[in-house]
């Protein structure tokens, strides 16, 4: 006589459980069907790219005929290029007069737009309309503006009595003068994030720092700057980045020229993928670009780190 097999009972709390998990199943199987095509477009346009553009450093490819492995020789042949390094000393340069001045200059003009003045609220508006005009269109707007013949900027100066100016035709104005454009349109950027920074200042500090004698000067010096400090670090990065993947202005204006006075980094880059047909040189010239942005952003975090850390011991 065979055994009746035991019963297999399964509590109300196992049936919860396995409830629980087939509902998370079935909401993970729900959020990857909704996901899945912007996962599917960022490794198309983002991860494949940057990989095989890694790769495609390491060889010598004209975009038409197979390429071949050269190892390192796309980098070695970089630091013998003079016009990479021109390239490189006209990016630093542009780089370290923009950044300071939209910076600077973003502060000043937040610390005035935050106070109460008739209108601040047309001014603010004023300030922030440059900066959401694409590139192309202020490139195109001022070719015409600074025309040496024909330009208005010149028209004006000759009211003035000054003599015509060759604006993006001189090797010796055409950067200054990319650097002015750039201002002009990149300040709305720092004006914006400085005000709102502003209102956070905290209110009763300021009230106290008044309380002990602070003018003007020192409430800005020994309250505002240091409370801004996360602030400007990120916007020095940020600027920073911008100035040194400047492309589109240079390619609308100048084109690079005249003799080369304003040819930049990621324009060089252009220049070597897609006009010499020079494809792993170009990406190589990329990655140069890329190590160096990554090494200023790793320094300014550890600057942002040592400042926070510096804050919050002060404030214990």
């Amino acid at each position: 006589m065979s055994p009746v097999p035991t019963p297999i009972t399964i509590s109300g709390h196992d049936l919860r459980q396995r409830a629980r998990r087939q509902a998370r199943r079935r909401e993970s199987a729900t959020a990857w069907s909704f996901i899945s095509p912007a996962v599917l477009i960022i490794l198309g346009l983002s991860i494949v790219p940057t990989v095989w553009s890694f790769l495609l450093s390491f060889q010598a490819d004209d975009l038409v005929t197979p390429s071949r492995w050269v190892g390192l020789d796309n980098y070695y042949a970089l630091t013998k290029d003079p016009h990479f390094s021109e390239a490189v000393r006209n990016t630093l340069v542009y780089t370290a007069l923009y950044v300071p001045l939209s910076i600077v200059l973003g502060l000043g003009l937040a610390l005035v737009l935050n106070r109460r003045i008739r209108l601040v609220g047309l001014y603010r508006t004023l300030f922030v309309v440059p900066f959401v005009i694409s590139a192309t269109a202020q490139g195109t707007l001022f070719s015409f503006i600074l025309d040496p013949q024909f330009g208005a900027a010149n028209a004006v100066l000759h009211w003035f009595g000054v003599s015509p100016q060759k604006f993006f035709t001189d090797p010796a104005q055409a950067l200054l003068v990319l650097v002015a454009i750039s201002l002009w349109s990149g300040l709305g950027f720092c004006v914006v994030v400085y005000l709102a920074a502003l209102q956070d200042v905290p209110q009763p500090l300021i009230e106290a720092a008044r309380l002990d004698g602070a003018g003007r000067w020192h409430l800005l010096r020994h309250v505002t700057l240091p409370t801004l400090t996360p602030v400007s670090v990120f916007l020095v990065l940020w600027q920073t980045i911008n100035a040194l993947q400047v492309f589109d202005l240079v390619y609308v204006t100048t084109k690079g020229g005249p003799l080369g006075a304003t040819t930049v980094i990621v324009y060089f880059i252009w220049e070597q993928a897609f006009k010499n047909f020079t494809a792993g040189y170009g990406a190589a010239a990329a990655y140069v670009l890329a190590v160096a942005l990554f090494v200023i952003a790793a320094g300014l975090r550890v600057v942002r780190g040592r400042e926070r850390n510096r804050l919050e011991g002060a404030t214990r």
